[in-house]
């Protein structure tokens, strides 16, 4: 596609009304638009949203899960909502369906185990624990079709709605800041503002007063990518106990930490801050991939107070001013020639710092097996994890929460059916791995073994025979 095939509306001058006047058009409530009109206008002021190393401090002294008490209260628990983040398309992996539809393991999509992980908790612990999904429109349809026939919609989840929709905004033109056009394929002249926008839309769906009314105090929320973010009862006890207004877990980071955000202290205040590989000056991007000088990485599971959800979007005219993201990508996502345009997103985390008394948990890896690409995928499928009865996806007891480093070429498995191709006889073994690396185009026969630090590297197609032992040592 040619660069002519891209037409903006308006100018620099006009482009923020061109794109107000195409939200209402599409349907977006005037609280989406508000909050798409704080970020646009942060945008034209030059506000980057870069956090620079030197105004920032490594944080310690992080409190850890096992340091919790093993009891829970049973009250407390009939407090709580699970929220599921729901909005991505699996086109990292190069599809356009929801990924919580795809196979994550045993033949169950990652939506079947987090209905399965729901369920179970219900019928251990006696709550309700109502499952809620945060849907984008690219999403909702086959994600409530695919709800529907699961074992949740027999059962009663205290007459709530089973979603709510986040917004959609347009993409910009680079250069304009005008609404981008692109005729042959209209769906990708938008995008999503980022999950940051869970909490307005929490509000302006009705969603938010609906908890409340029916009594639930405390939400948890986690994106449905990670089969690891389950309603721990001990957490949400601590939470309820202390009165904690915003928890977010985080992990110790290791090399896997490829774009992970990281939690430091701004050192003109002492603000707890989430820094995101978007928001990394250049000269930084070493900095940022020292996890062992930043210690603390995001999981995207946090634990929020809704009264005090509540009370900071009045305060706030229904808009967190969460620190801007300019992700700079092409308008045709597989087409890098096309044009460059702008997308303004915010991350949930980031919330951390508008609340008050905001703490941190550092939790094991256990709770954080995220799926962002084919290299997480492969890891998950592999035996290096277990599901148990209740479909919790735990790592084996022999691995004690080191998990395998996988990095894949992405010539030749970015894709999913490329790399379903690639591992049509199953995933090799990864239980005795630290490490594989593969570079070139290398499909896997049927019960191939990875033991230590394993690197292949071919210019030509390979295949590695069925049974065969790949020993890095």
């Amino acid at each position: 596609m040619g660069n002519d095939e891209l037409q903006t509306v308006g100018s620099s001058d006009d482009g923020l009304g061109a794109a107000e006047d195409k939200m209402r058009a599409a349907g977006q409530g005037e609280e989406a638009i508000r909050a798409f009109r704080s970020a646009y206008e942060r945008l034209r002021k030059g506000e980057s949203g870069g956090l620079a190393s030197a105004d920032l401090e490594p944080v310690r002294d992080v409190p850890s899960l096992e340091q919790l008490p093993q009891g829970t209260d049973p009250d407390a628990l009939r407090r709580f909502v699970a929220i599921k983040l729901n909005g991505g398309l699996a086109t990292t992996m190069g599809l356009a369906r929801p990924k919580s539809l795809l196979p994550a393991r045993d033949g169950r999509s990652f939506l079947e185990i987090i209905v399965g992980q729901t369920l179970a908790l219900r019928r251990r612990h006696g709550a309700a624990l109502p499952l809620v999904l945060m849907n984008s429109e690219a999403t909702r349809e086959q994600t409530l079709e695919a709800l529907a026939s699961q074992p949740a919609a027999e059962e009663e989840d205290d007459g709530l709605p089973p979603d709510f929709v986040q917004s959609m905004i347009p993409k910009l033109d680079a250069e304009s800041l005008a609404p981008a056009r692109w005729p042959s394929a209209p769906a990708l002249e938008w995008c999503p503002p980022g999950h940051g926008d869970v909490y307005g839309a929490l509000q302006r769906s009705g969603m938010l007063a609906a908890l409340r009314r029916r009594g639930f105090d405390y939400a948890m929320i986690s994106n449905s990518d990670n089969l690891g973010a389950t309603l721990d009862p001990r957490i949400a006890t601590h939470v309820a106990a202390e009165r904690i207004p915003f928890l977010m877990e985080v992990v110790e980071g290791t090399e896997a930490e490829r774009k992970g955000g990281h939690i430091a202290r701004r050192r003109a205040d002492g603000q707890l801050v989430l820094r995101e590989s978007a928001q990394t000056p250049p000269e930084d991007e070493e900095s940022f991939r020292d996890f062992r000088r930043w210690r603390y990485y995001n999981t995207n599971n946090l634990w929020v107070d809704l009264r005090a959800l509540a009370e900071e979007l009045d305060r706030s005219g229904g808009v967190l001013e969460l620190p801007l993201i300019i992700n700079r990508k092409t308008v045709a996502p597989r087409d890098p020639g096309s044009p460059d345009v702008l997308q303004l997103e915010t991350a949930m985390g980031a919330a951390i710092e508008c609340f008050s008394g905001a703490r941190l948990l550092c939790v094991p890896r256990t709770r954080f097996v995220p799926v962002k690409g084919t290299d997480d995928l492969l890891v998950l499928r592999s035996d290096v994890y277990t599901l148990s009865d209740d479909l919790l996806v735990e790592p084996i007891a022999e691995l004690e929460g080191r998990l395998p480093y996988v990095d894949l070429d992405k010539a030749f498995y970015r894709l999913l059916e490329d790399f379903e191709a690639r591992f049509s006889d199953g995933p090799p073994s990864l239980r005795d791995a630290e490490r594989l690396v593969v570079r070139g185009d290398v499909t896997f026969g049927a019960g191939v073994v990875v033991r230590g630090a394993v690197e292949l590297s071919t210019r030509e197609p390979m295949r590695i025979a069925p049974g065969t032992v790949l020993d890095g040592q």
